[in-house]
């Protein structure tokens, strides 16, 4: 019988004197929510809670998502506002939620800015890790499938942690979030919510590198952030991006631009044709996670205080670039085993090949796809950057045809 099962079946027992039998089990409830609270998961250098939600019957080798929340929240009202844990449910992975405490943030932010909860095997961020390798642990996890999100000082420090352990994630989405490394003290975070960040891409990227030993891969990341926002400088987005983009060795120009319920997306995808990077600008939202429905026609979170009705709902789509809701659409890529999520993708018929919807498409592709005719010699294995432009050059052929097809406007 799986923990979940167990811990239902002891919430209809009734309680014998003088005995918590959760409490015994180093768990308690969270009156009115899903979510389990953890107090015993290792030293916890940063004294933060755990908290976490895991559905029943979770099988062996599932995925775990960590969720952050924001300022003046709690793990348990940003699930109920984000709509994870009714996810989680839905699509079979298992959450992880810590919280904030007063006693180290008067206003419940997580230290984003400060040096001792930012670096590897320290404070907040080495919390957070040990509360990750109990989740592991208890409940089986899939090492290759560990994801993170949060809002605000929640995404900042989504930011930390992609940094610092970024062996540990396969992706992350940072909402209304900042770069990694930009402020050492309340000043200097007060200064870069209001300005950003001014510094150049290497230098954003190399605090990344700097933060760990890692090697590519690395995370792949997801950046959210509301046009209107007046707490966290909308610019922030535009400087995580141009963290990543460096850290992942990629081109500041996204390699396609769409729109996904209303709202601008960009891509950015590797050599091997998968999706890498990607960003939603949230039009006219202020600071917060936006809310709305999803493309399975379900409402994951409820409004509430940074919580905002936008038309699209980032927790899905979120959970669906982590690879978690099993609907992803693709097209083709330039490297016959590669393919990459694309919002254009909706726009054309899985059953149909695309020859049929512009029949000169094929012949348009095909040097692309397969360069020159072979010479006597074998050319050269392609470079990562000739592999860019052809990339490149492939999207706005095929831009191009569906525009004439009378597919796109």
């Amino acid at each position: 019988m799986s923990l979940a099962k167990n811990i239902e079946f002891l919430r209809h027992l009734p309680r014998l004197h003088g005995l918590n039998t959760w409490d015994a089990m180093g768990l308690t409830a969270q009156r009115g929510s899903a979510l389990m609270e953890t107090r015993q998961f290792g030293t916890n250098p940063g004294d933060l809670r755990m908290f976490s939600y895991v559905p029943a019957d979770l099988p062996p080798s599932s995925a775990l998502v960590v969720v952050l929340h924001g300022c003046g929240q709690t793990a348990a009202g940003y699930d109920l506002g984000a709509g994870w844990s009714t996810l989680a449910k839905h699509y079979g992975f298992a959450l992880l939620l810590p919280e904030q405490q007063a006693s180290n943030n008067t206003h419940t932010c997580f230290n984003w800015f400060n040096p001792d909860d930012t670096r590897r095997g320290h404070g907040e961020a080495s919390s957070i890790r040990q509360m990750i390798a109990r989740m592991v642990s208890q409940h089986r996890i899939d090492k290759s499938r560990i994801f993170i999100t949060g809002l605000s000082a929640g995404g900042a420090m989504t930011s930390v942690m992609l940094a610092t352990y970024p062996e540990v994630f396969a992706a992350g989405a940072i909402i209304a979030g900042l770069p990694y490394g930009v402020a050492s003290n309340v000043r200097e975070a007060l200064n870069g919510m209001l300005r950003s960040s001014s510094r150049s891409a290497d230098e954003l990227g190399d605090l990344v590198r700097k933060a760990s030993k890692h090697r590519p891969p690395w995370p792949r990341i997801s950046v959210w952030h509301g046009s209107a926002d007046r707490t966290v400088n909308p610019a922030n987005a535009d400087e995580i991006l141009k963290q990543w983009l460096d850290v992942h060795r990629l081109p500041p120009e996204p390699m396609s631009e769409g729109m996904v319920d209303g709202h601008p997306h960009q891509i950015w995808w590797n050599a091997d044709g998968e999706t890498v990077v990607e960003s939603y600008t949230i039009t006219d939202m202020a600071h917060g996670t936006p809310l709305g429905k999803a493309e399975n026609d379900q409402r994951y979170g409820k409004e509430g205080p940074f919580l905002i009705e936008a038309g699209i709902s980032s927790s899905y789509h979120i959970a669906n670039f982590f690879g978690l809701t099993g609907t992803v659409a693709k097209i083709a890529r330039p490297s016959p085993r590669a393919s990459v999520e694309s919002p254009s993708a909706k726009l054309i018929p899985l059953a149909s090949p695309i020859s049929t919807l512009a029949p000169d498409l094929s012949k348009l592709l095909q040097p692309l796809m397969t360069g020159p005719e072979p010479a006597a010699k074998a050319p050269e294995k392609p470079s990562v950057k000739a592999k860019r432009r052809r990339a490149l050059d492939i999207n706005a052929v095929i831009t191009r045809a569906l525009t004439a097809a009378g597919l796109l406007k």
